[in-house]
């Protein structure tokens, strides 16, 4: 008789190491542009030190930023964030009261 496994990890959000979802997406694009950037400041003549401090300091802050966001907002946070920024604070009505009671009016003697 065949025994199967069933993969209960379907339908979960992805996570490594704690980050989950949009975080492990920024921190891995950060970590390659922190590359990127260290390879052109060496093939442009920098230091060699100059070059490895920017790219350790830069990375570190990336690192912490990425985990303290995480543990801060959470799996959705960073999309609730930014729909709250879109989202009005308040509705403006440039109509005057005394229309509405024209409107409210004539609907009830029709």
């Amino acid at each position: 008789m065949n025994t199967y496994h069933i993969n209960k990890g379907i339908g979960r959000t992805v996570e490594f190491k704690g980050l989950k979802a949009q975080y492990l997406f920024i921190f891995a694009g950060g970590l390659l542009g922190l590359l990127v950037l260290v390879m052109i400041l060496y093939m442009a003549g920098v230091n060699t030190y100059i070059c490895l401090s920017i790219g350790g300091i830069s990375s570190s802050l990336l690192v912490w930023q990425t985990f303290s966001l995480n543990r801060k907002y959470g799996e959705h946070g960073l999309m609730k964030l930014g729909a709250r920024k879109k989202h009005p604070r308040y509705i403006i009505s440039r109509k005057s009261i005394f229309r509405y009671s024209r409107i409210n009016s004539k609907k009830a003697t029709a």
